[in-house]
């Protein structure tokens, strides 16, 4: 949702609005598991590689990445 995210160039932390970041933790939860799942539904790998914008793509370190930060933001709400 538009100004519910505020990012800085600084040493400030982002906030998120409470329905923002239920959401965020969904999608994250979400895109773990089709990134870890086996079979049709699966990100395949050229998805995967857009996701990670043409940086050498970790499949592991992005579901531990979504799965631990779905966590944490689930445990923060």
């Amino acid at each position: 949702m538009p100004g519910s995210l505020t990012i800085s160039h600084h040493q400030a932390a982002a906030t998120l609005d409470h329905v923002d970041a239920e959401r965020l933790a969904t999608v994250l939860a979400d895109l773990a598991y089709l990134l870890e799942i086996p079979g049709p539904d699966r990100i395949a790998d050229a998805q995967l590689a857009v996701l990670c914008e043409g940086h050498s793509p970790d499949r592991a370190d992005l579901v531990h990445f979504c799965a631990s930060t779905a966590r944490r933001l689930k445990g923060q709400l």
